[in-house]
């Protein structure tokens, strides 16, 4: 049980309670930054649901949380099957 003093209370903000469904991952970086735009794409049209900047070291840390609870996943509900990559529409492109 937390005792108080090393506990971080979060607070979501209220458009954020619901979530954002996304479909579609486009990632960029820099030598300081990674850039991970979450994507809702329902062709022939497309929308940014969420855009993520972080950096280099958070990114490995993110990978390896993120390594960690599909394990946990598998072992609970079974091996996940890799989605299909969609065949190609074209390329995606970012409307400024």
């Amino acid at each position: 049980m937390p005792d108080g003093k090393n506990e971080i209370k979060v607070k979501f903000q209220e458009q954020m309670l619901g979530g954002a469904y996304a479909n579609a991952l486009h990632i960029t970086h820099t030598g300081e930054e990674f850039i991970l735009d979450f994507l809702l794409v329902s062709p022939p049209t497309g929308t940014v649901n969420s855009r993520i900047i972080t950096s280099p070291g958070h990114m490995k840390r993110i990978i390896s949380a993120m390594q960690e609870n599909v394990k946990k996943y598998e072992k609970k509900y079974g091996e996940i099957k890799q989605a299909v990559e969609p065949e190609a529409q074209g390329h995606i492109g970012f409307l400024t």
